[in-house]
């Protein structure tokens, strides 16, 4: 980080009234706001597309009964619940009476450091549960409620219901299984959940989680019919650019290529790893407008070869949360659109436990990763945002929020917490140029001294940056 930079230094640069530093890149990351704009509205009619979406992603579910679905998933949390418990029970630390603190409990499961969060997160959520005590005034863990090996096969077998009422293929009931299995290696980093949820390097597993599921199809469809009404309303004079960040397996394109049809559209698919490129070219073939590109939400996208107002649309589903800084990053992607261009986001708003024993493990820092989140997650061992603190976070970065999809009631937000984010980039207000604000910046330094990275935003979101590894 910069850290010789001082208040003096940023005082009074043009159009700037609030700034932060922030870690990341070789010289650090700057943030700047100006004047926040008078008016902070969704357009009516963005309002009107969101609910055309959310009616195209219920016809999308068509005769399947959403009423089941958050006693379903309750289930697939019940099952993790014995899972965990069934996991730190094999320590035999609580089989004494006596407690156990943290750092204990960690040893006895030889946690590799970047997934002690996890564990954390275990602790946590037992405790609130019921399965576990917690002695304040201590800290130390007891009364562990562990189930024998019975009640935890039968609960697996469970899984299997469970999961097609969801509809989950039965890839990844094998897959929920396998992590169960392993859970102990794999936390100790002597197992890879990439392994398991890529079997052979096939991604037909992970296809289920993000594209078959009723949770994911019906996402999928409202992120695609919004994404579909953006090309009905920018008209026909050229294709239109859409450039899907972080797209994986490829779950949430296939649905969004179909909505698009034989619409014009200059489709840029891109993920951070060339294994999901190959996998993409075999999976969706060669489409007019098809294109494939690697690309880091973590770096500058100016950086990586992509040009500034260069898309229509960007659609980022089940990505965004891995940013390290999600207000720096969707600053960053705003700079890649044209002045009232659209972002989609697809993001998971609530925790669900079966995560807890699996997925999550993706979500570790790197082993060399020295720091994790540094915005308003900091320090608080979660990976996911509320439907609300994304609302917030789009404001600040300089969108106008569409309503969050599917709304609050709706059976799906009650059971899987999947949500489309979406928000159009604002015209209005007084966001510094961060071309004047570098220059300035320049001017008022030593010429050997690097400059920051500078992203221009419309408000600043306040966060305590900690150092050093995830507590």
């Amino acid at each position: 980080m910069t850290a010789a930079l001082t208040d003096a230094d940023l005082t009074g640069l043009p159009g700037v009234t609030d700034w932060q530093l922030l870690p990341g890149d070789p010289h650090g990351i700057l943030l700047v706001a100006g004047q926040p704009p008078a008016v902070r509205d969704a357009a009516a009619d963005d309002g009107r597309a969101a609910a055309r979406a959310a009616a195209d992603a219920d016809v999308a579910l068509d005769g399947v009964d959403p009423a089941p679905l958050p006693a379903l998933m309750r289930q697939l949390d019940e099952t993790a619940l014995l899972t965990m418990a069934r996991v730190l029970d094999r320590t035999r630390l609580f089989r004494d009476g006596g407690g156990h603190d943290t750092g204990e409990i960690l040893s006895a499961l030889a946690a590799a450091p970047r997934h002690a969060w996890i564990v954390r997160r275990w602790l946590r959520t037992l405790t609130a549960e019921n399965r576990l005590a917690l002695d304040t005034g201590t800290g130390r863990y007891h009364s562990l409620k562990a189930p024998d090996r019975r009640d935890h096969a039968h609960a697996l077998r469970t899984l299997d219901a469970a999961c097609r009422g969801l509809g989950y293929p039965t890839s990844m009931v094998r897959f929920f299984r396998a992590a169960a299995e392993r859970l102990p290696l794999l936390l100790q980093d002597r197992a890879s959940l990439q392994e398991v949820l890529f079997p052979n390097g096939e991604t037909d597993t992970a296809q289920g989680n993000y594209r078959d599921s009723a949770p994911s199809r019906w996402v999928n469809h409202a992120a695609a019919s919004l994404i579909a009404d953006e090309a009905r309303r920018r008209a026909a004079h050229r294709p239109l650019r859409v450039l899907e960040a972080g797209a994986g397996v490829g779950g949430t394109t296939g649905t969004v290529l179909e909505a698009l049809g034989d619409t014009p559209a200059d489709y840029l698919f891109t993920d951070v790893s060339p294994f999901f490129l190959r996998a993409a070219r075999d999976v969706l073939g060669d489409r007019p407008g098809l294109r494939h590109a690697l690309f880091d939400i973590q770096a500058d996208p100016l950086t990586q070869g992509f040009a500034a107002a260069s898309q229509d649309v960007v659609l980022a589903a089940n990505v965004l949360h891995n940013a390290r800084h999600v207000g720096r990053a969707l600053a960053a992607l705003r700079e890649l659109l044209v002045p009232g261009g659209l972002l989609v986001l697809v993001e998971s708003c609530q925790e669900h436990y079966q995560a807890l024993t699996s997925m999550y493990l993706l979500m570790s820092p790197a082993r060399e990763e020295r720091g994790w989140f540094t915005d308003l997650r900091a320090g608080q061992d979660r990976v996911f945002l509320t439907a609300e603190e994304w609302t917030r976070q789009l404001d600040a970065a300089g969108f106008d929020p569409l309503p969050v999809l599917p709304h609050e009631g709706h059976p799906l937000a009650l059971a899987a917490g999947q949500r489309v984010i979406a928000g159009r980039v604002r015209t209005h207000g007084g966001r510094p140029d961060p071309g004047r604000v570098r220059a300035a910046l320049a001017d008022r330094l030593p010429p050997a001294m690097a400059l920051p990275r500078i992203h221009a935003v419309d408000d600043i979101i306040r966060t305590a940056i900690p150092t050093g590894a995830p507590r």
